[in-house]
């Protein structure tokens, strides 16, 4: 019960936060049904699985707030900034329920009561019961297209059959709409002495499973609905309502049936025999009675079995540690299957050729789609940040709309949970620093509302994450000053704006010229410029005063195996993102000697500048002839890296490094090859960023 319950809250937990952003949408499109849907579908859902694994207290509280938005659906209730504000503080309420095991925190018993009281005050008083309970609306159920089942009860007049009417063909049109299956009860039939054949007795119960609609089913009765008693209700709708309520005892149908009452029924509760013979032999039902209430009862079990086998086999739950372990088996896997070509390939023979070349197209087409599996939409992540934004600008007294666009982006989701935390920081100092007083935008010939727009986008193996605002933009002179104070830099350097625009990633630095509960304490960008460094990506600032500014996030898709480009250097080997390699070019001896000793070459008529590798990590002996330039593109500029030999393409397994190694710049990770040897990954970014400029420009 307990691994069940967990998965519960796990739905749960996701089905809250699509609940919060059907709400942020719909407060936007407050007449859009289909969010009104979406919203009642979430918190129907909750309260359903709720009840059936022992979260009481979330089934009765979920249950008010589900019973509002019932009245919103049929159009008795609109929609409104204060619902939304009550509907939001209740998923808050629920979550909160969630962590602490389905049991309310202290305090929020009485919180619980105050949302209930003033959703009970939207509602009309025609929808409101005695007792103040909101009496949900009636579910509609003549949409064809939809399966339902109906219970249909048929009594004709006695003499139906003197004027021409043969119910048997009424029955019989009935099973041309779907499954159907028909009781008679005959119990009405007088003796033999006293039988008229010209008159019916007969009453039917019959259960007709079809997508037809109400309407069709009451079209069979169209020419006779005056000349009989007639009653149609749907007892199953795997659609509707009650789709995750638990099955009916029996003496609960007989009892709504109205063929036993709730007295005789109390008399043979406490009879250690089946409720069904009990009412029968006791003269209180007839056995047709209790059949029909059987076959009901076993049809909605079936039907909800079926519906739930379906909803398995279209999705399954995997724990996030057994998709690790897969990763890390594939990892694996490729490792070996490396070996293996390299093997081969020593071997020189055609027919173990052939196998090799086989097993890595497998392995290749396995390691695609294990990864695939683990990345997710960035999507759910953009969504958590319409609530942030709403309720920060209101506590701002700012007005800002947040705008997303690529949600659908997807990204490793180990990647994802790490970066929730960078962006709700630089989302924060958007609204807080960035955006101004609707006053101010005002004075400045802005509209009043500011605008941030978050955004991700492919990029080769890269995921680009850009947050924009038209807010005022950052302060050159007033970071500079702010620097200089902090002694950051000296009071005569020489800084570009990008290298000014860096300095507020420094530990403690903040121009706020006051602490307020969002910021103002330096504590914040030095953290995200650290989380996004562990994720092996960048960070980029551009910003221009009163107009807005830019930061984008250089992200990879995954943290696991990558692409690369296997490179050595004497006799140690490098792998480089393949992502970020443009091509590769020769540099001999008679190059070196043109360019008069500067690190530079022509490639394609543009200046390079390059690195050499061997000088760099200071790695012994005498570089060939013959060297080959790795030429990549880096932070919007082309730099070089000289390699005694490009060895070529590698699916490159990410292994940690030590905590010894872990401040080593330049180096992101590290790789086995498939003889056992390790192949140090280069950052590229980073080792870009350490060479000083002269060192590709002396003399």
């Amino acid at each position: 019960m307990n691994e069940v319950q967990e998965t519960y809250r796990q739905e749960a937990f996701e089905l809250l936060t699509e609940l919060e952003t059907s709400l942020l949408d719909l407060e936007e499109n407050p007449n859009d049904m289909e969010l009104i849907g979406r919203v009642f579908r979430a918190l129907h859902t909750i309260k359903g699985s709720g009840a059936m694994f022992g979260f009481d207290e979330i089934a009765a509280f979920t249950h008010e707030v589900e019973t509002v938005f019932d009245l919103v659906r049929n159009e008795k209730v609109t929609v409104t900034k204060t619902l939304i504000d009550l509907t939001l503080s209740a998923s808050d309420l629920i979550r909160i329920m969630l962590e602490s095991s389905g049991e309310g925190e202290a305090g929020s018993e009485a919180e619980t009561e105050e949302i209930i009281g003033s959703l009970r005050k939207l509602v009309p008083a025609s929808t409101t019961g005695m007792h103040g309970e909101v009496q949900p609306a009636a579910t509609a159920t003549d949409a064809p297209g939809r399966e339902a089942t109906y219970r249909i009860s048929l009594r004709m007049q006695p003499d139906i059959l003197s004027r021409g009417t043969n119910p048997i063909l009424l029955l019989n049109e009935l099973r041309t709409l779907g499954e159907c299956h028909v009781f008679a009860h005959t119990s009405e039939i007088p003796d033999l002495e006293d039988f008229n054949p010209e008159e019916c007795h007969t009453t039917w119960d019959v259960f007709l499973t079809t997508a037809a609609g109400m309407d069709a089913v009451r079209d069979v009765f169209i020419f006779v609905e005056d000349e009989c008693e007639l009653a149609i209700e749907v007892i199953d709708e795997p659609w509707g309502a009650d789709r995750d309520a638990p099955p009916r005892k029996l003496g609960e149908i007989l009892l709504e049936r109205g063929y036993v009452s709730k007295e005789d029924l109390t008399k043979v509760l406490g009879e250690q025999k089946r409720i069904g013979e009990m009412l029968v032999d006791s003269g209180l039902v007839q056995t047709g009675q209790v059949e029909t209430a059987l076959f009901e009862q076993e049809h909605i079990k079936k039907v909800k079995r079926k519906q739930q086998q379906e909803e398995q086999l279209s999705g399954i739950r995997v724990p996030a540690e057994k998709l690790d372990t897969l990763v890390n088996l594939v990892g694996e896997m490729v490792t070996v299957q490396d070996r293996l070509s390299q093997t081969v390939v020593s071997l020189n023979n055609a027919e173990l050729l052939s196998i090799s070349e086989e097993v890595e197209r497998l392995t290749a087409e396995l390691r695609d789609n294990t990864m695939s599996i683990r990345t997710l939409p960035i999507g759910t992540t953009f969504s958590k940040f319409k609530r942030l934004v709403r309720d920060l600008s209101s506590e701002l007294k700012k007005d800002i709309a947040l705008i997303t666009e690529g949600a659908e982006t997807e990204l490793d989701k180990t990647v994802i949970e790490r970066l929730n935390d960078p962006l709700v920081h630089l989302i924060r100092n958007c609204i807080d620093h960035g955006i101004e007083l609707p006053e101010a935008r005002e004075a400045a010939g802005k509209s009043r509302e500011g605008r941030i727009h978050l955004s991700a986008t492919h990029s080769g193996a890269n995921v680009l994450i850009r947050i924009e605002d038209d807010g005022a933009g950052l302060d050159v002179e007033a970071i500079r000053a702010k620097a200089i104070e902090k002694e950051l830099i000296a009071a005569d350097a020489e800084l570009s704006e990008k290298e000014i625009f860096a300095l507020i990633f420094a530990p403690g630095f903040s121009t706020a010229k006051q602490v307020t509960s969002v910021s103002g304490r330096g504590v914040g960008m030095d953290v995200v410029k650290r989380s996004i460094d562990a994720l092996r990506g960048s960070i980029d600032i551009g910003s221009r005063k009163g107009i807005g500014t830019t930061i984008t996030l250089k992200l990879p898709l995954t943290l696991a195996i990558i692409d690369g480009l296997l490179v050595r250097v004497g006799d140690g080997h490098f792998v480089l993102p393949l992502s970020i390699v443009e091509e590769c070019v020769e540099l001999t001896r008679d190059d070196v000697e043109r360019s008069h000793g500067r690190r530079i070459t022509v490639v394609r008529e543009e200046i390079v500048p390059y690195i050499r590798l061997r000088e760099r990590f200071r790695i012994n002996g005498n570089s060939p002839d013959v060297e080959q330039i790795v030429v990549t593109g880096s932070n919007g500029g082309r730099v070089g890296f000289v390699v005694d030999k490009v060895i070529g393409e590698h699916q490159t397994v990410i292994k940690n490094i030590s905590k010894i190694y872990r401040n080593v710049e330049a180096i992101s990770g590290a790789t086995i090859l498939g003889d056992g040897t390790v192949a140090l990954i280069m950052d590229i970014p980073k080792l870009v960023g350490c060479v000083e400029l002269q060192e590709f420009t002396r003399i």
